[in-house]
């Protein structure tokens, strides 16, 4: 038996249901068993709805600018699967990034790719309008406008957060927008696998003439690369950067195991078959994505060309 657990299963459209058919009394109850439960530090608050409408957006936010630093893209991310916790319930098909390709498009079924990677931040505002709609008997459409226009500032902000500690700076810099730009133009014309660059960016070598080969190798125009290798090293050695110190950071922040779909369909065979070991292997790993656990060295290397485009479905 296979349970799903959450703190809880109130959505996005838990509240649109009682909205769009007229149920304006059921909204307020269930928006005060939600607070109660939840959100007990706004009970009793006056604008108590449009602060909570105000949190699930700064939540969401942080949720998707996460999942984008990770390289995890949600295959079906409607307003069912979207927990008022700022959380997702019913991930169905989901996947992690392999090759780097800003328009990876995870579940088979979505043929417009309404879902696909760097449309997740857009599909998650467009889900908290339409909760935002459901709210409309509690809040003004005013507040409720407002609110939605703070997610794509509070979006930018967790993720250049998360990109910098990728990264390994602890500044945040105007300037830092050109090389990170420049960083994911080449990591896209080289379909640089994502996991595997920023976890070996960590043992960047940031020392004169340091051919970092580890890191090189992953590109075609090995030129672009050293290209912008010697930005980043300008960048580190402006802020003092000490390459050991950087890397235990680093290390902390970018996964060296991911749960890639190959992986998975390799344990989902095996246990057809009666062999759950390869499952339990795989749990005890990903519950330690950071940890360098020499022994299964082998689950953290690049997808095979079989597992890089595996159809996966609501089903799956």
């Amino acid at each position: 038996m296979l349970v799903r657990l959450a703190p809880t299963h109130v959505r996005f459209g838990t509240f649109e249901y009682f909205h769009h058919t007229g149920q304006h009394e059921h909204v307020a109850a269930l928006a005060e068993y939600v607070l109660a439960r939840h959100f007990p530090h706004l009970e009793g608050a006056k604008d108590r709805h449009a602060r909570f409408f105000a949190e699930v957006v700064e939540r969401t936010a942080r949720l998707v600018a996460q999942w984008q630093a990770v390289g995890f893209a949600h295959g079906v991310l409607n307003t069912d699967n979207m927990s008022i916790l700022g959380l997702t319930l019913d991930y169905g098909p989901f996947g992690f990034l392999d090759d780097f390709e800003p328009g990876f498009i995870c579940n088979h079924s979505d043929d417009l790719g309404r879902y696909a990677f760097n449309k997740q931040p857009r599909i998650a505002l467009w889900n908290l309008a339409c909760l935002g709609e459901a709210l409309l008997s509690l809040i003004s459409e005013e507040e409720a406008r407002a609110t939605l226009d703070s997610f794509a500032p509070s979006f930018n902000t967790h993720f250049l957060a998360r990109i910098h500690e990728k990264l390994g700076l602890r500044e945040s810099r105007t300037e830092d927008a050109e090389l990170l730009e420049t960083l994911f133009v080449r990591m896209t014309e080289a379909r640089v696998d994502y996991t595997r660059f920023f976890r070996r960016l960590g043992q960047f070598d940031s020392s004169a003439g340091a051919s970092n080969a580890s890191l090189r190798d992953l590109f075609l125009d090995t030129a672009a690369f050293d290209a912008w290798a010697a930005a980043y090293r300008t960048r580190l050695l402006s802020e003092g950067s000490e390459d050991a110190e950087r890397r235990s950071r680093m290390d902390q922040v970018n996964p060296k195991y991911v749960l890639r779909n190959y992986l998975a369909q390799t344990a989902i065979s095996r246990a057809q078959a009666g062999d759950f070991s390869e499952v339990d292997r795989l749990l005890a790993v990903l519950s330690h994505p950071f940890d360098e656990q020499p022994e299964h060295e082998a689950l953290a290397a690049s997808s095979p060309a079989w597992g890089k485009h595996l159809a996966v479905s609501c089903s799956s």
